[in-house]
């Protein structure tokens, strides 16, 4: 039997192409669109409500039913299963009944012959409907008493002590912090292909973050048991987190339409039905005091968020139970009380989003330590060093000063040695002169830089999702097939997953293959979210794999030991390296046999060649009643210096620097986390400058393209950019001594923003105007412009008097 051949050696530490390289530069790469039409396949749209409040009084489609064409109208009586779904709370309804909760809310499924046809029967269903005011802001929720869920709370101690301390501190600062919304932009939209199966069996093909879901709700809604649906993920043009939950309703749409006529449907969403039915990053009015003494060390802090959660719950309070989590960012705080709360509007249900609440509670804290800079007198990056946490291993730590406010340990971390080797690499301070000298010369531009951290968590807070599992499959020639319940969007998952299980056999990543992930092979799986992706499913596989070796070592040494060797062969000794397995203490070439003639003698011997492996992440407990525990396996981290300028007339701000220094352990594939970095604080920048979203009165979302809504081009990159890593040998633990990178960098496009206040501190310092300088998210032009008129002209006033 032909074998693969040798392997060049290990591959984990190698900077291999992404799986879908070549596929994504030719376009080669195929997503549910590009799939070939099946044998009678419908086309299907949704038609939604065309207010954003109200009720439905009635529904019209017989129109539509007569348009040539049109094979299936459908509405939610037609489900046969509950019309309520929701990932924590079942609350949202599949189709509209009665009650609509946001415009363009799913209330008529059309299924037709052609794309033309479905889109003009669309048009031609009359739905009645009763308006009532909408909801739309976080401010409008608050005065209604509008809510989901019950509050958040996770507090160091007492509130006694809280107000003690606040009451002792010399000095203090208070307000209210805004930060808006952003849009996944996912290159491809929701999208679903339905295919009946004999009986009631359906196979979907979603584009989705989590087939386990899938498979779920779209049982739950055609009324059959979870074993009669298989969900299938080939890949996603994207997710963000916006497919975690939100792919169910193009899913139940295209299998409603399979199960009533047995026949193929297919649904991708057009971009702007896209955006204007699902749900994006949570907007964020946050309520904030916080006390410090001269120095600006912090020695209390009370948060109160607000979440714009929209019509239902989806993941909200998961998300914002994040937010309370990570409202520390990388400080520590004798006395913190963090409240949340979700509030109820007419929008589309929020969702995740790369970050999931982290973004909105770290812009807080680092909103707090820019204006105690400034009220104390001191640089920025100086604050933000005294009030960091210090590692067990530090010989400067104070007792505690490495608890975070829910009670976790914040271990083997190099955040100190981060700053000082940023700062130096950066030249900040020469820097920092040079842009207070500029600000001090220049009458039409100012200039800010700003230094921020990030220590993100890694793991779900729901302890059940901390878990994956993986098949492995090793067949005659040496060649591997594994399959994960993780999904490809694109984040290169799957490549790592081929260098660690190839590097476990000793064989070349190309002699490993990762297969579709089906919820017929990896059951009852988490989503690909978190960051956690490679974490779980990589140390299910090499489960999976140790598995598969200690059968493949005790029959290697019963082999050898077939030769006369002069000591007697053990399992211990055995190697897979290289394309080759041998005894190490054999020193003759020619006692080696190739690894894929191996696997052919091994089958032939009844020596089982897959493994099922399974992990669950250990020491994982966080008890949301008491607000304590460790949520957290381990924390990702890093830091990053923004220079920014700004023009004082139109508000325009150009991003001359960036500076990024991050922990991530010991890359699986260099490449790979390079890209992750820098695509994930390119997203961020754009959530904290040019992302807007923009609603009008009536709940229609205004910006539903890239025309209205304006993500980062290459114009906004800025024109100097440096990424490094830093080396952390303290960090022992997780998959090849690997940390996860997908979410983590995200946070440090705050510097961005920062560096926008900075600059607008230096025009209140003209100005003579004291105290905080305010400035929301996201920092637009039109933001800058409406901020920085306001300290000239409170300026102009205060001299007017």
């Amino acid at each position: 039997m032909a074998s693969v051949g040798p392997s060049a050696g290990p591959s984990v530490g190698t900077a291999l192409p992404h799986d879908s390289a070549v596929g994504h530069v030719t376009g080669a790469a195929r997503y549910i669109d590009d799939m070939p039409r099946l044998a009678g396949e419908l086309s299907v749209e949704l038609v939604g409500t065309p207010i954003a409040a109200g009720t439905l009084e009635s529904i019209n489609t017989e129109e539509a039913r007569a348009l040539p064409g049109v094979v299936c109208v459908l509405t939610h009586k037609d489900l046969r299963g509950p019309n309520h779904f929701g990932p924590i709370f079942t609350d949202e309804p599949f189709l509209v009944e009665k009650e609509i909760s946001y415009l363009g809310q799913p209330t008529v499924i059309i299924a037709a012959e052609t794309a033309e046809a479905a889109s003009e029967a669309r048009k031609l269903v009359k739905l009645e409907c009763k308006p009532a005011t909408p909801l739309i802001t976080v401010a409008d929720a608050r005065a209604a008493n509008s809510f989901l869920a019950s509050p958040l709370v996770i507090a160091t101690g007492k509130q006694a002590e809280l107000e003690a301390a606040f009451k002792k501190a010399p000095h203090t600062l208070s307000g209210q912090f805004h930060s808006q919304g952003q849009e996944q932009f996912y290159f491809e939209t929701q999208a679903a292909l339905a295919e009946p199966g004999e009986g009631a069996d359906v196979k979907v093909t979603s584009s989705t973050q989590n087939p386990t879901e899938t498979q779920a709700v779209v049982a739950e809604a055609l009324g059959v048991k979870f074993h009669q649906v298989v969900c299938e993920c080939h890949r996603m043009g994207g997710g963000f987190g916006g497919k975690e939950t939100q792919s169910a309703l193009t899913a139940v749409a295209v299998s409603m339409i399979a199960q009533r006529t047995r026949r193929p449907a297919r649904l991708v969403l057009e971009r702007g039905d896209d955006m204007e039915i699902t749900g994006k990053r949570h907007a964020y009015e946050t309520d904030y005091r916080i006390a410090f003494n001269e120095e600006g060390r912090i020695l209390a802090a009370e948060f109160q968020f607000y979440s714009n959660g929209g019509a239902f719950c989806d993941l909200s309070t998961s998300v914002l139970e994040r937010t309370l989590l990570h409202a520390d960012n990388a400080y520590y705080i004798p006395h913190m009380r963090v409240t949340g709360q979700v509030c109820r509007t007419n929008l589309p249900p929020n969702t995740a989003f790369r970050g999931f609440g982290g973004p909105q509670g770290m812009a807080v804290i680092e909103n707090c330590l820019q204006d105690i800079a400034r009220a104390t007198g001191r640089d920025a990056y100086d604050v933000r060093r005294l009030n960091l946490y210090r590692d067990s291993q530090d010989k400067e730590t104070q007792p505690k000063r490495n608890v975070t406010h829910y009670g976790q340990i914040v271990r083997n971390h190099v955040l100190k040695e981060t700053f000082y080797q940023l700062v130096g690499s950066a030249d900040y301070e020469r820097r920092m002169k040079t842009v207070e000298k500029f600000n001090s010369r220049s009458r039409t531009h100012v200039k800010g830089i700003a230094l921020s951290p990030v220590k993100f968590g890694i793991s779900f807070t729901t302890k059940f999702l901390n878990q994956a599992n993986a098949l492995v499959n090793v067949y005659t020639d040496g060649t591997i097939q594994v399959s994960t319940g993780g999904t490809e969007m694109g984040q290169g998952l799957n490549t790592k997953i081929r260098q660690v299980v190839a590097d476990e056999f000793g064989v070349s990543p190309d002699h490993v293959r990762m297969m579709v992930t089906s919820t017929e092979k990896n059951i009852n799986t988490s989503p690909t979210a978190a960051s956690a992706g490679t974490d779980l499913n990589g140390a299910a596989a090499l489960d999976a794999c140790a598995k598969i070796k200690a059968r493949m070592f005790d029959y290697a040494a019963e082999l050898f030991g077939q030769a006369d060797l002069g000591y007697t062969p053990s399992p211990e000794h055995i190697r897979l390296e290289e394309g080759w397995v041998f005894d190490n203490r054999n020193p003759d070439p020619t006692a080696r046999i190739e690894f894929g003639e191996f696997c052919a003698q091994a089958r032939r011997e009844r020596v089982d060649l897959g493994a099922r492996g399974f992990y669950a992440t250990p020491g994982v407990d966080f008890n949301r009643e008491t607000g304590r525990g460790n949520p957290f396996f381990y924390y990702t981290t890093g830091a990053a210096i923004a220079e920014v300028t700004i023009d004082r007339f139109t508000g325009e701000l150009t991003f001359d620097r960036a500076d990024l220094l991050m922990d991530v352990g010991k890359m699986i594939n260099p490449g790979i986390d390079r890209g992750q970095v820098i695509g994930g604080f390119i997203q961020g920048v754009g959530w904290v400058t040019n992302e807007d979203l923009r609603y009008d009165e009536t709940g229609r979302l205004l910006s539903t393209g890239p025309t209205t809504y304006k993500i980062p081009n290459v114009t906004d990159l800025p024109r100097t950019f440096n990424v490094d890593f830093i080396d952390n040998p303290k960090h022992t633990i997780n998959v090849r001594k690997s940390k996860a990178v997908g979410e983590p960098p995200l946070m440090l496009g705050l510097c961005v923003w920062l560096a926008a206040k900075h600059a607008l501190s230096h025009i209140a310092d003209e100005a003579s105007v004291p105290g905080p300088v305010e400035l929301s998210i996201p920092a637009t032009a039109e933001e800058l412009l409406t901020r920085m008129t306001t300290l000239t002209k409170s300026a102009v006033e205060s001299a007017t008097t």
